[in-house]
């Protein structure tokens, strides 16, 4: 299994059905959202009404911090919440949202988040996309992508309810099921390269529990551009 393992102490991504484009968007699936926050010590409590809680929602972070992912111009939103965000002014890099805007997206789908776990919930959702972007550049490394200034994420999406046909061979080998997956199109001078991406929780760190630990499995679909990429990896021609 050609994963990827991914460890940091704050890090988390998401996938819906299709929904019009909103500048809080990212990849993560409802059912997998449990996996995300139980690492970074999210509360499991139900929230409780209290003065506290409507001080703790005032004192969300309204920053929003840029990737490091550049965003194709033929921007396409395929759902999700909470997430990449579209771009601000000035930068042609994606988004992430600010911790009201995680926090307020989380509530419209019922999830009765806790305001204080927004702090170790939306950078654990920051690193782990800034993770899997860096793994999709391993790939585009030889492809002659940097004559037109490199590849750009065009779109993505996630739905944990969807096994890739590798999680599933892998699965009849006695592999745990992945907790999430995510489909993300990258533009590749001008070409639509896609992108499919498993998660899988990691074993825990033996010196801190509360540390999370994931392994990301990318690789191209297997569209014929994509099995032409993994044949030249498998003969190590990249």
């Amino acid at each position: 299994m050609d994963s990827r393992k991914h460890e940091a102490s704050t890090e988390c991504p998401v996938g819906h059905k299709a929904m019009p484009r909103s500048s809080e968007s990212c990849p993560v699936d409802h059912s997998a959202r449990a996996t995300w926050m139980k690492p970074g010590g999210a509360s499991t409590l139900p929230a409780s009404p209290s003065a506290n809680a409507s001080t703790a929602e005032t004192s969300l972070g309204k920053e929003r911090k840029v990737s490091s992912i550049p965003r194709s111009e033929t921007f396409t939103y395929n759902g999700g919440e909470g997430g990449h965000g579209g771009a601000v002014s000035g930068s042609s890099n994606w988004v992430y949202p600010s911790e009201e805007m995680f926090f307020n997206a989380m509530k419209r789908k019922n999830w009765s988040p806790q305001a204080q776990d927004m702090k170790a919930v939306v950078p654990i959702h920051n690193a782990v996309n800034e993770r899997a972007w860096m793994e999709i550049l391993k790939w585009e490394a030889n492809t002659g992508a940097s004559s037109c200034g490199g590849p750009k994420l065009v779109s993505f999406s996630g739905d944990s309810s969807k096994l890739t046909p590798r999680a599933r061979i892998n699965m009849l080998f006695g592999y745990q099921r992945p907790f999430d997956r995510h489909d993300w199109v990258v533009d590749r001078c001008g070409k639509r390269i896609e992108y499919v991406i498993d998660f899988y929780t990691g074993r825990p760190n033996p010196e801190n529990a509360n540390i999370p630990s994931f392994y990301l499995d990318v690789r191209p679909k297997l569209t014929p551009e994509g099995a032409w990429m993994r044949f030249q990896k498998f003969v190590g021609l990249t």
